[in-house]
């Protein structure tokens, strides 16, 4: 499999449009991670996700970037030496962080902000021991919060 690599972005490199976002997101801006449909997410995971919006999610989502590894079904040494390797994320990986980034901006979006959704990650759901939280690791998982979060947004009982 070919290894894609990139330069650190300085605003005047070669832009791909996730490198720009990573730059917005350190802003608090995640409208440009999220994708239109999933046609758009899909070939934005195919051409793999720079490690650099890896880490910029984690801090601003206040996930340990070893947590976020795991979440993601990552070592958290893999990603590192993806990093230092300047590779991008496979697409398998790149997909279940998009999605991720997608379900964080509505979390914030519908509760106010990133800690009132960390929270509400870490409350059991009503009808069982799990929670939340617990969904993360798959892309299913994050499709599953999404769809409650659209929900408890819309007023359907959960």
């Amino acid at each position: 499999m070919e290894t894609k690599k990139t330069k650190p972005y300085k605003g005047t490199e070669e832009k791909h449009s996730v490198a720009e976002s990573a730059v917005a997101y350190a802003n608090s801006s995640y409208r440009h991670f999220i994708t239109q449909n999933d046609y758009s997410l899909v070939k934005k995971a195919k051409k793999g996700i720079n490690t650099n919006v890896f880490y910029t999610f984690a801090e601003a989502i206040k996930m340990p970037e070893k947590s976020l590894a795991l979440v993601i079904n990552l070592s958290p040494r893999t990603i590192s030496n993806y990093r230092d390797q300047n590779k991008f994320l496979e697409a398998n990986y790149s997909e279940h962080l998009l999605k991720l980034i997608t379900l964080f901006e509505k979390g914030k979006e519908y509760l106010g902000n990133i800690d009132e959704f960390n929270q509400w990650l870490e409350k059991p759901f009503w009808d069982s021991s799990e929670k939340p939280a617990d969904f993360l690791n798959t892309p299913g998982g994050v499709d599953l919060l999404i769809d409650r979060l659209e929900r408890m947004a819309q007023g359907y009982p959960l």
